[in-house]
C-alpha cells in the first residue's frame, strides 16, 4: 500500500459520485484500499455486467447511495451527513455516441449536476477539497498533432464534448466568484477539474467503446468491429488518471497553495499515443489471438481523428507522471478479463487490488 496516499485519506470522508460506473468503481476500491470513508453517490450500475457488481465495490462502501446528482435534496441530506474531506465527482454521461442519441439529457446531466453539486456545497459553506473530473474532449479540437494544454480554448464538435466545455467554464466561474483561493479563508472550498485522456481498464462494459467491442469479441470468438482504424487516442489504464486525481486532491488536503486550484491535464507520455488499430493488434496479441474487421461509414456521427494531451503542467508542477506503457497497460486489461470470464461468478475485486499494487510498486506519489 502507498504509505504517501495513506496516510493522507486514511480516516477522511471521501463522496464519490458516479461511484457504480467505470473509473468510479475503481476509485472507490483505491480509495477504501488506503482506508478512507468513502461514500459512493449514484444511479444504478449503467451496464450488467459491470465492475461495480463484478468486484462487489459495494462491500467497502461506508455507504452507498443511489439517487440523480441532480436531486439537490438527497445530495445536500448526504452532504450534510458524511461531511465530506473530498468530493471526487464523476457522476456523468460519458459516451460520446450516446450524446447524439441524448443530447438535451447530457447537457443537464454533465453541466446543471456538475453545477447543483458546486451550489449545494456553496451553501453548506462545509471546508472541503473537490475535483470534478471532465474530460480530454472538453477542448475545441483543431485535429492538431500536438497535445492540449490546460490553457488551451475550451469546445467540442459533439453534445459530449460541448458538455464537458461548458462545464470546464462553469468550474472556472465559480472558482472566481465564489471559491477563489486567495479567499480560502472565507470559504474553504478548494476546486480543481481533471481531464483525462481515453481511458481502458478491466470491468467496462459500455457500449460503443472500442474496449467493450474487443472484449465482447474476442470473449465470444469473434472478429472485433473497428469504427474509425486510424484515429489517434491517447490511450491510458485506468489506473494513471486515477492517480493523478489522488495525487492532486492529497495536494490540495495538505497545501492552500492556489496553484492547485485550477485545471490539469492526465494522459500517456506522447509515444505512447496509439491509433484505433494498433490498440486493436496490441489486444489481440494479449490475449492470444483474433481478428479485426473494418467497420466504417461515411454516414456514422462525427467522432475525432486524433486527440491528444499534454501532460507537462502535471509532471512539472504535481509530480504526477504515467507508469504504464501501452504494452503493458493492454496485458493487465486484457488479463483482468480473461480471469472474469473464466469465472464470472467469482468477485473480481482480488484482481482490482492486484493492479494497484502492480501499479504502485512502479514508483512513488508525489510527497
Amino acid at each position: 500500500m502507498n504509505d504517501y496516499l495513506s496516510k493522507i485519506f486514511a480516516g477522511r470522508s471521501v463522496l464519490v459520485t458516479g461511484h457504480t460506473g467505470f473509473k468510479g468503481s475503481w476509485l472507490s476500491l483505491w480509495l477504501a484500499r488506503l482506508e478512507a470513508r468513502v461514500t459512493g453517490y449514484a444511479l444504478a450500475p449503467p451496464t450488467c455486467p459491470s465492475n461495480f457488481e463484478a468486484s462487489c465495490v459495494r462491500e467497502v462502501l461506508t455507504e452507498h447511495v443511489e439517487a440523480d446528482i441532480r436531486d439537490s435534496v438527497s445530495l445536500t441530506k448526504v452532504l450534510q451527513t458524511i461531511a465530506p474531506d473530498v468530493i471526487f465527482h464523476l457522476a456523468a454521461q460519458s459516451l460520446v455516441r450516446e450524446s447524439y442519441r441524448v443530447p438535451q439529457d447530457t447537457f443537464d446531466i454533465n453541466i446543471m449536476g456538475t453545477i447543483n453539486l458546486l451550489e449545494c456545497m456553496r451553501k453548506l459553506k462545509h471546508p472541503c477539497v473537490i475535483v470534478v473530473v471532465t474530460s480530454d474532449k472538453c477542448y475545441e479540437n483543431r485535429e492538431q498533432s500536438e497535445g492540449y494544454k490546460e490553457m488551451d480554448p475550451m469546445g467540442g464538435f459533439d453534445p459530449y464534448s460541448a458538455s464537458k466545455g461548458a462545464v470546464e467554464i462553469a468550474i472556472a466561474s465559480y472558482r472566481r466568484s465564489f471559491f477563489s483561493p486567495a479567499c480560502l479563508k472565507d470559504h474553504g472550498l478548494k476546486l480543481a477539474s481533471a481531464r483525462a485522456g481515453n481511458v481502458i481498464g478491466g470491468g467496462d462494459w459500455a457500449p460503443d467503446r472500442i474496449g467493450t467491442d474487443i472484449v465482447n469479441a474476442l470473449s465470444a470468438g469473434q472478429s472485433v468491429p473497428i469504427r474509425n482504424p486510424q484515429a489517434i487516442r491517447p490511450w491510458q489504464h485506468v489506473l494513471e488518471p486515477l492517480s493523478g486525481y489522488l495525487s492532486l486532491a492529497a495536494r490540495m488536503l495538505t497545501s492552500d497553495d492556489a496553484q492547485w486550484c485550477s485545471a490539469w491535464n492526465f494522459g500517456p507520455f506522447p509515444g505512447e499515443n496509439l491509433t484505433v488499430l494498433g490498440l486493436v493488434k496490441m489486444y489481440c496479441a494479449a490475449w492470444g489471438g483474433g481478428a479485426w474487421k473494418d467497420m466504417s461509414c461515411s454516414a456514422a456521427p462525427h467522432e475525432a481523428g486524433i486527440l491528444q494531451l499534454n501532460i507537462d503542467k502535471a509532471v512539472k508542477e504535481l509530480g504526477w507522471r504515467p507508469r504504464w506503457t501501452a504494452a503493458e497497460t493492454v496485458w493487465r486489461v486484457a488479463g483482468w478479463y480473461k480471469a472474469f470470464y473464466q469465472k464470472p461468478d467469482a468477485s473480481m475485486r482480488e484482481q482490482c487490488y492486484a493492479d494497484i499494487a502492480a501499479y504502485e510498486s512502479e514508483g512513488s506519489e508525489v510527497c
